[in-house]
């Protein structure tokens, strides 16, 4: 055998190895969960995790860049001097499963989440942007789970609280978006899905209503659309003391006034 029919052999090697691994990857690939509760599977099975590595984790799943670790122990540590911040992040990594290959990539002084691992806000964002972007397709309703969600509800740390925020608007933006969507694709029940979570999440949100609203007109279902109106004035009367702007109620221009 030649030495380029050995060199061309050795990359068909490298290339079934390379195969090979992305399959197992995706066979039983490592999986981060924020939405609704924290959770780390690793080839299938739960993994118990300290709450410090937990914070290292999500704190990196939620940033898609590596991160100086002086920067990720100071963020994650704030009351705690710079040494105890930088041992507490040590602890943090050593108490990290081995097991499945690595979770955090090392280099340089900076830590960043392994990309094979699947991370389900990263997966909603990607969906919510969709939807958003008129680029969803049916098939993604079957994911709309994930957008029902809300990232770490039970975590308290400041940074949690800024990205829950950040991801509760981007999904309810979605929701809508969703809703008119496949009523436009003619999956009216599933649109009736997304706008009960948005309203069901912010029952203050008039845009969420507005939506709603439309696929109870598209069912032909003028009885419940009034009467979701009368509930959005209510609810609207009761908590803001205003009543829905003239583009929720022009919606239904012959409707009569709720009573509350």
């Amino acid at each position: 055998m030649g030495r380029a029919d050995t060199s061309q052999q050795g990359t068909h090697m490298v290339a079934r190895a390379r195969t090979a691994a992305k399959v197992r990857r995706q066979r039983t690939p490592t999986r981060l969960r924020l939405l609704d509760a924290f959770a780390l599977e690793i080839d299938g099975r739960a993994v118990d995790l300290p709450h410090g590595t937990q914070r290292l984790l999500a704190f990196l799943a939620l940033r898609p860049h590596a991160l100086g670790r002086t920067f990720m122990a100071g963020s994650l540590w704030l009351d705690a001097t710079d040494d105890r911040a930088a041992s507490n992040l040590r602890s943090a990594l050593w108490r990290l499963p081995h097991r499945g290959g690595p979770i955090i990539i090392r280099a340089h002084g900076t830590l960043r989440l392994d990309p094979d691992v699947w991370v389900d806000v990263r997966e909603a964002t990607e969906l919510a942007r969709r939807w958003l972007g008129g680029h969803a397709t049916a098939h993604d309703a079957a994911a709309s789970a994930l957008l029902g969600a809300e990232l770490l509800p039970d975590w308290y740390d400041e940074w949690v609280a800024d990205e829950r925020e950040r991801f509760r608007q981007l999904r309810l933006h979605a929701l809508e978006a969703m809703a008119e969507r496949l009523i436009d694709m003619g999956h009216v029940g599933d649109a009736l899905l997304a706008a009960l979570a948005a309203t069901t999440d912010d029952p203050l949100r008039e845009s969420a209503h507005r939506a709603l609203i439309k696929v109870h007109l598209a069912e032909g279902n003028v009885g419940e659309a009034i009467r979701q109106l009368h509930r959005c004035e209510a609810v609207f009367e009761r908590e803001l003391g205003m009543r829905p702007s003239p583009q929720l109620t022009e919606l239904i221009p012959h409707a009569a006034p709720g009573i509350g």
